[in-house]
């Protein structure tokens, strides 16, 4: 059972991987708590809610239905489940629980913060995207129209369970979208865990337990080195942000209805990397491999139709835009980062255009 801790100036908590760890939800609801709320959408409940009901044991709960989808992370979103609820029993000794994807666990996770000025939370994400990314971490948040989670705050929950065996329902594209955020976290930090990923292709998409087990549990103890060294994302955390930065232009720009938030991140990795190379950071042929390297966990869909120019003008509402300055990580090797800002709007849209055609 890997578990790797996190912890910060105001709370520490465990991030557990593990097939079947579902069953052992009932461990993690504090002794003493008020109403139980799950939210979800209703396909994963579909799917697992039995398993969720079961890993419960003697609590019980009310169900918070969430539509699910990027068009539907918003406040408005947030406000109708904050006033269900308040309408259900809902105050400050009360818990929410996030079950799903990550859009379910940024917006539930920011249900929690602002609930009461704050409830306890607990994250059990059921995609692989969730489950390496963003169900870790304490980052939750809203979209605007201008731009993906612009609305959010850090609120650190008190346990993530990701249970692996919840990834055997999960549908090719959902689980190729996730594979390009655990590729993210070898670039950025763990050659070893690249090369597990490129060389052992087959295994990874023919979904060997075995081997989704390995690449996650060291997606998520990376993550959580990193989260408790830099909680707010004042430093090293901003490298988790590698393809990010043109990945939610992608995002926006196609009102977030035609990629899933890896794939726009896929595509984000590829401009990452050819602008890596034009900034003088990295070798041609390393950014030529990363580049392969989404396109080995593809297929990701058309983009070539995008305008450029477009995506360029959206990196200015970009949340990680400071003062102005647009900031990117950039690739020195493959598991080294760096993060520059300043660079030439000439070399950002050369390495757009490159990774969209």
């Amino acid at each position: 059972m890997p578990s790797f801790p996190v912890t910060t100036a105001v709370s520490r908590y465990n991030a557990i991987v593990e097939n079947g760890a579902l069953a052992r939800l009932a461990e993690f609801i504090p002794a003493r708590v008020g109403k139980i709320f799950v939210a979800t959408t209703p396909d994963v409940w579909q799917l697992h809610g039995a398993a969720f009901t079961a890993g419960m044991g003697k609590h019980t709960f009310e169900t918070l239905f969430f539509p699910g989808g990027e068009s539907n992370k918003r406040l408005t979103s947030v406000e109708v489940l904050a006033e269900e609820m308040l309408s259900k029993g809902g105050d400050r000794a009360s818990v929410v629980i996030g079950f799903g994807g990550g859009i379910v666990t940024d917006l539930s996770g920011f249900l929690a913060a602002i609930f009461m000025r704050g409830v306890p939370f607990i994250s059990v994400p059921t995609t692989l995207l969730a489950q390496v990314d963003a169900g870790v971490g304490g980052k939750t948040g809203a979209n605007l129209t201008s731009g993906k989670n612009l609305i959010g705050a850090f609120h650190q929950p008190l346990a993530v369970l990701s249970d692996t065996s919840l990834l055997a329902t999960l549908p090719e594209r959902e689980l190729r979208a996730g594979l390009f955020e655990v590729l993210k976290c070898g670039i950025i930090r763990s050659e070893p865990l690249f090369r597990t990923m490129t060389g052992g292709a087959g295994l990874v998409l023919g979904r060997d337990p075995a081997t989704l087990e390995t690449l996650i549990a060291e997606s998520v103890r990376i993550k959580c080195e990193v989260v408790s060294a830099d909680e707010k994302e004042m430093g090293v955390r901003k490298i988790l942000n590698f393809g990010h930065t043109i990945g939610h232009a992608i995002e926006a720009e196609t009102h977030y209805t035609r990629f899933l938030h890896g794939e726009a991140i896929g595509l984000g990795m590829k401009a990452a990397a050819w602008l890596s190379h034009s900034a003088g950071k990295l070798d041609e042929a390393v950014a030529r491999e990363i580049a392969d390297a989404v396109d080995l966990f593809g297929p990701i869909p058309l983009a070539a139709d995008l305008d450029p120019e477009r995506l360029l003008a959206r990196l200015a509402k970009d949340k990680k835009t400071i003062r102005g300055s647009v900031h990117f990580v950039l690739a020195t090797r493959i598991g080294a980062t760096e993060v520059v800002s300043g660079l030439d709007d000439t070399l950002v849209l050369d390495a757009i255009k490159k990774a969209i055609a």
